[in-house]
């Protein structure tokens, strides 16, 4: 896809993986909006030069007022990077209920029902894309955060069958499958971590060159080691 001039929509902007995203973009061309729930975060964003919708999309509401924010208005592109999760570890006590019904919605059907809402208006324009951003977790899921994981999962699922179905039109669908990033949500973890900024340039990439799959940085491996051991693969994320 050829970026420049092309508007595009990137949930959870403000931080992390959105926001070094919504900056290599808009670097490539693109005109950007995001969203964004952090007052502190919105303010930076704004103070940037992107446009923010307030949207907390870890619940219905959410998702219906962004809805009806953008209605009427022509994106390109929609990328669905929002996300969240915790620990679900029975290990460790048991697991916070709000939060994993939080997860659940934000992770899995904020996509789901965005991409539902915004399919006829992404119908009109001349070339199209959505990107869902999975995680390394859906292809290997990891023993301290199965919540998480089952929600990369399920997305990743329904990514590739809406692939399938929109394969004989002009929207494009990608997957872009991150490893650990050093985003806030990860900041308790030790280890390597790949930076937001090189995260983003990778999936931008798989943008420009109409790829189903951005298998970013150690995810490469692990999708090829996949493809040849799953069990092995299996046994190796499940002891995190």
């Amino acid at each position: 896809m050829q970026l420049a001039g092309k508007v595009v929509l990137v949930t959870g902007g403000t931080d992390g993986i959105g926001l070094r995203l919504a900056r290599a973009l808009r670097d490539a061309g693109a005109k950007v909006t995001m969203t964004g729930r952090t007052a502190a975060r919105i303010a930076a964003a704004q103070a940037e030069g992107f446009e923010v919708l307030p949207a907390d999309l870890a619940g219905p509401d959410g998702v219906a007022g962004l809805l009806a924010a953008i209605s009427g208005r022509q994106f390109d592109v929609l990328v669905n990077n929002a996300g969240m999760g915790g620990t679900h570890d029975f290990r460790e006590g048991a697991p916070v209920a709000d939060e994993d019904e939080r997860t659940l919605y934000l992770n899995l059907h904020a996509p789901i029902r965005l991409i539902a809402g915004m399919i006829p208006a992404l119908r009109d324009r001349p070339e199209a894309m959505i990107v869902n951003v999975t995680s390394g977790l859906a292809i290997a899921p990891s023993t301290s955060a199965p919540v998480y994981c089952a929600t990369k999962a399920a997305l990743r699922s329904y990514t590739q069958a809406l692939r399938s179905q929109l394969k004989d039109t002009h929207i494009h669908v990608l997957e872009a499958l991150p490893p650990v990033v050093d985003t806030a949500m990860t900041a308790a973890r030790t280890g390597s971590k790949l930076s937001p900024e090189e995260c983003a340039r990778q999936i931008v990439a798989a943008m420009q060159r109409n790829a189903t799959e951005a298998n970013v940085g150690i995810v490469r491996i692990l999708a090829i080691l996949n493809n040849l051991a799953p069990w092995l693969v299996r046994r190796i994320m499940l002891s995190f």
